[in-house]
């Protein structure tokens, strides 16, 4: 099991490295490489405690055993060190009343979620910046705590955002968020375009909200006006109740 999961752990870390040198020099390159060097800090630190446990006479092996907690809860907690996130809206999103442009992405299991299979149940999508960063960390967060919310309207939350899917697995574990992240990496940001939210500036989407209802239709819009700023979930919710089953 040991050397199974060492094994897996390199091949991932060595297509983690090939996809990296894809991207061209921007924030977003930055960006992958702080989140590798995390990802590696995190595998040496649990490598390191594994090996002092045996050498204790324990019975914890280096790999496949149980998460050293206090590393995780450190990772978790990252964000609140993490550069800042800031600049005005640069785009306006779709247009209200047009149909959802189509589409099909990975989530962080490698699972192809698209619009259509949602076809008769109202889908939130919601656009987000990045992994790791502060603002999206609050706000994917707040929605879990509040995941109660959605399902009993009957809306399906789709999160999206330009990193990889290997970036979405690891973010998505430490936080344990309970929606699926879909991985909008290669083509680059080709479904946050076609949605309007590509902030070519930065090389990553809007921070939005867009609500579509079980015909396809897009009928609500929200862009956050700064990217550092988190929407309110009550106004969401509000909005949702209004537009939805009013």
């Amino acid at each position: 099991m040991q050397e199974h999961l060492e094994e897996q752990f390199n091949k991932l870390e060595s297509r983690f490295v090939e996809l990296g040198s894809e991207i061209q020099a921007s924030p977003l390159r930055d960006a992958v490489a702080v989140l590798h060097s995390m990802i590696g800090l995190l595998h040496e630190a649990e490598t390191s405690s594994a090996t002092s446990a045996e050498a204790r006479g324990s019975t914890v092996t280096k790999r496949g055993a149980a998460p050293n907690h206090a590393n995780l809860a450190e990772l978790l907690e990252l964000h609140q060190q993490a550069p800042a996130m800031e600049g005005k809206a640069e785009c306006s999103g779709p247009q209200v009343g047009a149909p959802a442009p189509p589409f099909a992405l990975p989530d962080s299991e490698g699972v192809t979620h698209s619009l259509e299979q949602y076809r008769g149940q109202p889908v939130l999508m919601v656009f987000y910046p990045l992994d790791w960063s502060p603002g999206c960390s609050k706000q994917l967060d707040l929605y879990a705590l509040e995941w109660n919310e959605f399902t009993q309207r009957g809306v399906q939350l789709l999160a999206i955002s330009v990193d990889s899917l290997y970036s979405h697995g690891a973010w998505k574990y430490v936080r344990k968020l309970p929606f699926p992240l879909l991985a909008d990496f290669l083509p680059h940001g080709q479904v946050t375009r076609g949605y309007n939210l590509f902030r070519d500036s930065n090389g990553f989407s809007e921070r939005a909200l867009v609500l579509i209802d079980a015909e396809g239709i897009v009928r609500f819009v929200e862009v956050s006006p700064r990217i550092e700023h988190v929407p309110d979930i009550y106004s969401l919710f509000e909005n949702i109740d209004s537009i939805l089953y009013s």
